[in-house]
């Protein structure tokens, strides 16, 4: 496959950073964004310890699958392990972002899985995400492990006392799915502070394969000429 180093992809690390933090979905440096070229499998991560403000194109650093490092002077962030462990076990990634939100990380703190209670949820996350356990350290290869298995199939996973790992086919929708995450853990905790768990309509099957099939299938546009 071609090495090219492509600067549209380092651009893309260091635009959703700032995206992030202007979405209160992370704080001062913490999290970490990662994306990978489908075309050479170069993935694209951003570095350790910086503020997203002050971070360039040049500070991004790309790694092969084998965390190799092929470009950058700067040290990649701590969670390179994470990111890789998630592109290796899933072709169909290729953007893979990690939070610290504030509703989504009291579930991971808890140990409670989060189910779907809002319809955008169900469709571009699914039906429940899982607490990624036993805990592990940060920065560490089993941390990525635990993350990877916790993931499973769906689009997000929570990382017990840490925040939450979303990951989609590009880098828009891993944006959307950490934004539509913590909606989501946001109205279950004022749910159960309305109501108790007995109150909490949750969806069922049939409804969750429904809502799923018709957003794969049949939701945006579909006549290329709007976009001419």
């Amino acid at each position: 496959m071609k090495q090219e180093i492509k600067g549209s992809y380092k651009q893309l690390i260091v635009d959703t950073g700032i995206e992030m933090v202007r979405k209160g979905i992370t704080v001062g440096t913490w999290g970490n964004i990662s994306a990978r070229d489908p075309e050479s499998g170069l993935i694209y991560i951003s570095p350790s310890g910086m503020d997203y403000s002050t971070i360039q194109p040049q500070h991004v650093v790309v790694m092969d699958s084998e965390l190799n490092i092929i470009d950058g002077a700067a040290e990649p962030s701590i969670e390179k392990h994470m990111h890789v462990a998630v592109f290796n076990a899933r072709k169909d990634v290729n953007a893979v972002i990690h939070t610290h939100p504030v509703y989504s990380t009291a579930f991971g703190v808890a140990e409670q899985n989060l189910p779907g209670v809002s319809e955008d949820f169900i469709q571009i996350v699914g039906a429940e995400i899982q607490v990624a356990t036993p805990y592990e350290l940060p920065g560490t290869e089993a941390l990525g492990e635990v993350a990877v298995k916790g993931l499973g199939t769906n689009n997000a996973v929570l990382l017990p006392g840490h925040g939450a790992l979303v990951v989609g086919a590009d880098m828009k929708m891993a944006l959307k799915v950490s934004m539509v995450l913590e909606k989501n853990a946001q109205i279950y905790i004022y749910a159960k502070m309305l109501g108790g768990d007995g109150h909490i309509r949750l969806f069922g099957q049939n409804e969750i394969d429904a809502m799923q099939e018709f957003a794969k299938n049949h939701y945006g546009q579909k006549n290329k000429d709007l976009y001419s």
